[in-house]
């Protein structure tokens, strides 16, 4: 075992004193090796299965389950799946211009809108913008936590860039409006809309869509049907993005 020992020793001298000469390309390394690492925990089979398959819970419904236990408070996930040609025009329309108006153009993450974002975060010293596209914002609901921090960011860019080579831009968009969270334990359109609206999601008004859109970013602190400033201000920005864009 001494030989063996020496030689591990050896080998960690070797790393330590490169490493401490080399500091640049020690950190790309260290960047490069913990990118490896979690793109081969990423869930490679699971994308593959979404072409054909609905997901169940996702990572997102299981932190508000886990959440809720922890509280001891009563919750329970209201979902009704609807394919996409049964969502109203008007909602898609309206998700699109709000969440993301470059969906159709952009391979997964928008990169000038990623880079405003980082430029107003850091003039601000917090996470004041988001920056994140309608593919982004699923993977996080699909497979990852809210949590800001780095990794879990990096995990979400690589997810996003494999789902857009594997998903269609539609099924992407129908998976996004059939699990996004819009409120305690309201999670997809269906749903929402019977709420909100007592009505289904193929029947949604312009207006009522446009606000449906409007919390989004805040799902938990505003109510489509409740017409706060925050709602009304912003449904109306988004009622005249779709009419510039003739919707």
């Amino acid at each position: 075992m001494e030989p063996l020992t020496s030689f591990i020793l050896e080998k960690v001298r070797t790393l330590v004193n490169w490493t401490k000469a080399n500091k640049l390309n020690a950190v790309i390394v260290g960047i490069l090796a913990l990118f490896f690492l979690q793109y081969l925990s990423l869930p490679n089979n699971s994308l593959q299965s979404l072409r054909k398959n609905n997901p169940k819970k996702t990572a997102l419904m299981e932190q508000r389950i886990e959440e809720a236990a922890s509280s001891e408070k009563e919750f329970s996930i209201q979902q009704q799946w609807t394919p996409i040609s049964r969502i109203s025009k008007n909602l898609i329309n309206a998700v699109i211009v709000s969440e993301d108006g470059m969906f159709y153009e952009h391979e997964g993450v928008d990169w000038y809108e990623l880079e405003e974002s980082i430029k107003k975060n850091l003039a601000k010293g917090k996470a004041a913008r988001g920056g994140s596209t309608i593919s982004q914002q699923l993977s996080k609901n699909l497979y990852l936590s809210t949590s800001k921090d780095p990794v879990r960011k990096l995990k979400e860019l690589i997810i996003t860039l494999r789902m857009e080579r594997t998903l269609s831009k539609r099924r992407i968009l129908e998976i996004y409006l059939n699990v996004i969270e819009w409120g305690n334990g309201v999670f997809g359109v269906e749903a929402a809309a019977k709420k909100y609206f007592g009505k289904s999601a193929s029947q949604l008004s312009r207006e009522e869509a446009a606000q449906m859109a409007a919390v989004i970013p805040s799902p938990r602190k505003y109510q489509p049907n409740v017409m706060t400033r925050y709602v009304a201000r912003r449904s109306s920005i988004i009622l005249n993005r779709m009419s510039a864009r003739g919707m």
